[in-house]
């Protein structure tokens, strides 16, 4: 059946995020998530066509198969049904609501018919899950949440160079053999309903992808959890698609993996990064399986907590005296997983190029650590990640200052300047500010630290003079270096330097904005007022207009409105 959801959900995925789009503009008021479960086992239970919907199976859809698979009852009480009524307009009014389908009026008196006692039916689950809330927020091994403390407490995690990152993805065996079983399947594949493929199908894709014939008696489809596992990596990768008829189809260009563009290559491996959940052990006992649910993600979670490597043996102590502690068939799970419980974790790990073992020592890779800040990230908790200092470019180290409390944002400074001259860094710092006229606090970041270098900037503030946005600066620091037949700012260099430094403060905040202009006084801003117009600024306008509506003087806010005006006018 989890193949039979993996290829449904894949086919669907196209249909719901263009009704997703649809709904934004033509159903505000409904929530178009609560549609995918719908959508989905209207396709598994009901019909193998989309647009195929009768008043029946809704019926049973609604009141027989959801209650059944429904994760909050409490938003689908509220909300499910005008999800789905939404959903069918959406497949009316594009066409896509099949000849066989009944009419789009007899469906929503359907939905009207059976509102009732579906609210009933969600009601009762609720009553139902109140006395089981406590076990639910224990989670499972994989749950992030109980070390987000210890995460956050965490030194700053340095990541490697996207370049670094997409040449060692570019080596995953695991992603290579999904290629390689999607481009065996090739274009339109028929596909069953029990199980994907025939056992001599089977055979013949286990060849493909490099991966022994087990020994059973009974189907070998039964007995390849792993080939499974790389077909739902290669429905993850977008390697396979599903096709009309109950097919399935190589995407054009996976044969060409690995990608040469680097970005492309990330996005792929990034498209399969929770496949981790695929190296958990799988027991012949559902429960007991389900017992060790999340094992893979709690490696990871606790290599990173350790600065990146354990003892294997240590490790399992760990993880099998949590799933004791997690589950009352934890530790006969563990004990049913054989001597090495880790292995299949540490083996689809390793295959995904997230960890390598030596020994009984077991460490992340640059690879695994950028993979687990993300499913951390995608958890909402919080971990110091920032990229390493020796491969960070000056965009990125100005970028990431911004967000820093000032002597955090120094450290940072300090420790990637000592890896350069101090002329090629400010080279550098300059150039970064240059790619973005608008973005002014880059600006006054990089023009700041350069200004601390003294003569071995001299080189870059003279090239800065060529660029509008960085004039002001390069003047004004080569006026104070005394450098011969260096330009003295103007009067529009100053008024430049004046609207950068707003622009900063209005991005923290009206109050911050309002306090800053009260500091000059209505006064001097209402001689800026009278010229600051006339500067090429990229938020003059939107700075006037903001004058125009926060400062307390009237008087003011009045010649803020005339200077806007003359902006645009110009």
């Amino acid at each position: 059946m989890t193949d039979r959801i993996e290829v449904a959900a894949t086919e669907l995925r196209p249909l719901l995020e263009e009704f997703i789009m649809w709904a934004r503009a033509n159903a505000p008021g409904s929530d178009p998530e609560l549609v995918g479960p719908a959508a989905l086992w209207h396709r598994l239970a009901f019909s193998q066509d989309l647009g195929t919907w009768k008043r029946a199976d809704l019926r049973n859809l609604l009141l027989d198969r959801m209650p059944k698979v429904v994760e909050d009852p409490d938003a689908a009480a509220d909300g499910m049904l005008p999800a789905v009524d939404a959903y069918l307009t959406f497949l009316d009014s594009t066409g896509r609501l099949g000849k066989g389908s009944d009419s789009l009026a007899d469906l929503q008196a359907e939905l009207d018919d059976v509102e009732d006692e579906f609210v009933d039916l969600m009601e009762e689950l609720l009553d139902e899950s109140e006395g089981e809330e406590d076990d639910d927020d224990a989670g499972d091994l994989g749950d992030f949440e109980p070390f987000a403390d210890e995460l956050s407490e965490l030194d700053t995690v340095r990541l490697r160079p996207d370049s670094e990152l997409a040449a060692a993805a570019r080596q995953a065996p695991l992603v290579a053999k999904a290629r390689d079983l999607a481009v065996w399947v090739g274009t339109g594949r028929k596909v069953g309903e029990e199980t994907l493929l025939t056992d001599a199908e089977v055979e013949e894709a286990l060849e493909a992808v490099g991966l022994p014939r087990p020994e059973t008696e009974g189907p070998v489809s039964e007995a390849v959890p792993q080939l499974w596992n790389v077909w739902n990596l290669a429905v993850d990768l977008e390697f396979l698609e599903p096709g009309e008829g109950g097919t399935v189809t190589v995407q054009d260009d996976t044969a060409e993996w690995p990608f040469d563009d680097d970005e492309d290559v990330l996005d792929a491996w990034m498209l399969g990064l929770h496949s981790v959940d695929y190296g958990d052990p799988e027991l012949d006992d559902d429960d007991l399986t389900m017992a060790l649910a999340g094992l893979t993600r709690g490696v990871l979670v606790r290599l990173l907590l350790a600065g990146g490597s354990r003892e294997v043996d240590g490790l399992a102590r760990e993880l099998g005296e949590a799933a004791a502690d997690l589950d009352e068939l934890g530790g006969d799970a563990w004990e049913a997983a054989g001597d090495d419980p880790l292995a299949s974790s540490i083996e689809w790990l390793t295959g995904y190029g997230m960890v390598e073992r030596d020994g009984d020592v077991l460490r992340l890779t640059p690879l695994g650590t950028e993979g687990v800040v993300h499913l951390i990230d995608d958890a909402d908790i919080e971990v110091d990640a920032r990229p390493a200092i020796d491969s960070m470019s000056a965009h990125e180290l100005l970028a990431l200052s911004a967000e820093l409390p000032e002597e955090e944002a120094d450290a940072e400074f300090a420790a990637w300047m000592r890896l350069r001259e101090p002329a090629k860094a400010a080279e550098e710092l300059l150039a970064a500010a240059a790619e973005d006229d608008s973005d002014a606090l880059i600006r006054v970041q990089a023009a700041s630290v350069v200004g601390t270098l003294g003569e071995a900037a001299v080189p870059a503030w003279q090239a800065a003079l060529d660029h509008p946005s960085l004039r002001p600066y390069a003047a004004t620091h080569l006026s104070q270096l005394e450098v011969e037949d260096a330009p003295e700012p103007t009067p529009d260099d100053t008024h430049w330097l004046i609207l950068d430094m707003w622009t900063i403060s209005a991005g923290l905040g009206r109050s911050e904005f309002v306090s800053s202009l009260r500091d000059i006084g209505p006064d001097m801003v209402n001689d800026l007022l009278e010229v600051i117009w006339k500067i090429p600024h990229a938020h003059v306008e939107e700075l006037l207009d903001l004058i125009s509506q926060v400062h307390p003087d009237k008087q003011v806010a009045k010649a803020a409105r005339r200077a806007l005006f003359k902006a645009r006018s110009k």
